[in-house]
């Protein structure tokens, strides 16, 4: 059964390493979350190191850029590694082809303008019109506010008929823009799926990106490695599939499950939320702090 703490420091000198996701934990998508920052600031005083490990569907620079502008301090954290990073490998390596219908928006661009050092010389990757495309690239529905996986059913038909193969750069189904919840790649790759087509994944719940993480870590235990995050089917399954720690943040995307207070979790609606997931999650946090 999972353990509900309190503050990230109970169990933080456990571990050399933290994976902690963004959206949910560190920030809501407009404004950081004070009391997370000083937890991973405290943890990188006594000698950890923190990796925002995140499911951003764009290269890292943008992912600092972004919490740069939020206030964020860089002394929260020690690296970043998005999705981005691991869809943008397999991208440039050719898995949907070099000729790609983009599902997305400008914000995403430089996923493909920014062509990673070890893909120098590589053929260019071009975005063409879903009728000259060899493959799909999603990073997020064309307009995230408004529009539902539904909106998507004629064109990803014709598109699984050609027999194209889906690259999703975010897994995340859902997240929460401050008040609105918005759909993310991961709700349209499973939707093509669900058409019969074929949805290539890189981000969390899935190795490519936990795999970045180690070799730029360099660790070799995962016994001294945890994973922080509010996503069950993302952050707490890919821990449990990596092997390694995790703390669900109960107070981000199920926060309406668990009572009417965020901070404080109701351990019994907890306990059975859980058991009907099939996950436990060694430890549980209302917010991260």
């Amino acid at each position: 059964m999972t353990r509900i703490i309190r503050h990230l420091s109970q169990i933080g000198a456990n571990y050399d390493a933290l994976l902690c996701d963004l959206w949910g934990c560190l920030h809501n998508g407009k404004r950081p979350y004070e009391a997370a920052i000083s937890a991973l600031q405290a943890y990188r005083s006594g000698g950890g190191r923190v990796v925002l490990l995140t499911n951003a569907p764009r290269p890292n620079q943008y992912v600092i850029a972004q919490l740069d502008r939020m206030g964020v301090p860089r002394d929260a954290w020690d690296m970043v590694i998005s999705s981005g990073d691991a869809a943008q490998d397999a991208m440039f390596g050719g898995a949907v082809g070099r000729k790609v219908w983009h599902v997305g928006t400008e914000k995403d661009d430089g996923f493909f303008t920014d062509t990673p050092p070890e893909w120098t010389g590589a053929a260019p990757i071009r975005r063409v019109a879903l009728e000259e495309a060899e493959g799909i690239v999603v990073t997020g529905p064309f307009d995230e506010i408004n529009e539902a996986p539904e909106d998507y059913r004629a064109p990803f038909m014709l598109a699984q008929q050609r027999g194209l193969k889906l690259l999703c750069a975010n897994p995340d189904v859902v997240v929460d823009l401050g008040e609105t919840r918005i759909y993310c790649a991961g709700a349209l790759a499973e939707f093509y799926e669900d058409l019969g087509g074929v949805s290539y994944y890189f981000g969390k719940p899935h190795p490519p990106i936990y795999e970045r993480a180690r070799r730029l870590l360099g660790l070799s235990d995962k016994s001294r490695v945890l994973a922080i995050g509010d996503g069950i089917n993302t952050d707490i399954r890919g821990a449990r599939q990596e092997g390694i720690d995790s703390v669900f943040v109960t107070g981000g995307l199920a926060a309406q499950a668990f009572g009417t207070d965020v901070e404080e979790p109701d351990p019994e609606l907890l306990r059975e939320w859980l058991a009907h997931h099939q996950l436990g999650p060694e430890f549980s946090i209302g917010r991260l702090r």
